[in-house]
């Protein structure tokens, strides 16, 4: 594994620096890769969600990074702006890496689902970018991957058995910062996907109790009132943050759909 700094000088508040991780494929057979944004509530990141995931991928042949956004108490958009910077430096990166710029993933689980989703479909201008030739690049993703993923804003009437003491709610306000809980309806990816927003592929669990299962079926349902492919796997059983799930057979199986899915759409023999 190797470590980029993405800017020479990080902008924005920087109590700690944004990197990327870089995996290489031991045998690559493909020139696509993946960028992965961990889970942790935006409070931290969890390895099993960042470097677990990027040893899957790189045992299927595919390069991945890791990127390590800022969390609390960084807050919005601070994470936003680490996220589309970590794809556009791939992308501005993309033949030293051997890797084809129309072939860039995201990934992410829980609060990096949600990082992933909204990289995927925000796209109001935000600060602190437009500072060198690499922001010029496209920081939409080709592709979308998210596991378990927070979707929607503290919402109490579709989550009736949510409290401000939940995790659920607690990971948002830690994205929006103290006093600004009004910016979340402008932060949940359900409602803003487009046309435009990128194949996707979900898998939840159905008695996830730290993250609503509705979430995954609003992203979805949004994604097929706009004709954008997605393909969805939903199991019945099976905690929150199971990552590649090495206890959970049944969950398991999620890894060789997403490599299955990747080989329908030919990033992968």
């Amino acid at each position: 594994m190797e470590t980029f700094m993405m800017w020479e000088s990080v902008p924005g508040k920087c109590e700690e620096t944004p990197v990327l991780e870089y995996y290489p494929a031991a045998e690559k057979k493909t020139d696509a890769a993946v960028v992965i944004f961990p889970g942790g509530g935006y409070t931290c990141r969890c390895w099993h969600e960042g470097g677990g995931y990027a040893d899957f991928l790189n045992s299927i042949g595919m390069d991945a990074f890791v990127c390590q956004y800022r969390v609390h108490p960084h807050a919005f958009p601070l994470p936003l702006v680490d996220a589309r910077r970590a794809v556009r430096y791939v992308r501005a990166n993309a033949e030293k890496f051997g890797i084809h710029p129309e072939k860039v993933a995201v990934m992410g689980s829980s609060a990096g689902g949600h990082l992933a989703a909204l990289i995927s479909t925000y796209t109001a201008p935000i600060d602190f970018e437009n500072l060198d030739e690499t922001d010029r690049m496209d920081c939409m993703p080709n592709a979308t991957i998210l596991c378990y993923p927070a979707m929607h804003y503290p919402d109490f009437f579709l989550f009736p058995e949510m409290d401000e003491n939940t995790i659920y709610y607690d990971c948002f306000s830690k994205l929006a910062g103290e006093g600004k809980m009004d910016i979340l309806p402008s932060l949940s990816p359900d409602l803003l996907v487009k046309d435009t927003t990128p194949p996707t592929f979900i898998w939840h669990t159905s008695d996830d109790t730290c993250v609503n299962v509705t979430n995954s079926y609003m992203y979805a349902t949004a994604l097929r009132k706009h004709n954008v492919p997605c393909e969805m796997h939903i199991f019945p059983y099976g905690d929150h943050g199971l990552g590649v799930s090495p206890y959970n057979a049944h969950v398991a199986q999620w890894t060789n759909l997403l490599k299955n899915w990747f080989v329908s759409m030919s990033w992968l023999a």
